[in-house]
């Protein structure tokens, strides 16, 4: 039985530590996105065709 919560435990631990990643990750590239927009924005202007 012990191996069996070792186990779970382990499996839980990891989960909660590449939540935490995808969490981190998808707040960067949501702030960089924003940037970027905010960048093309700000030059729109400028473009000529």
């Amino acid at each position: 039985m012990e191996k069996v919560y070792k186990t779970m435990r382990n499996t839980g631990v990891s989960s909660f530590v590449l939540g935490i990643l995808i969490l981190v990750t998808g707040i960067t590239f949501g702030v960089l996105s924003i940037i970027n927009g905010a960048a093309l924005l700000k030059e729109k202007n400028e473009i000529t065709f």
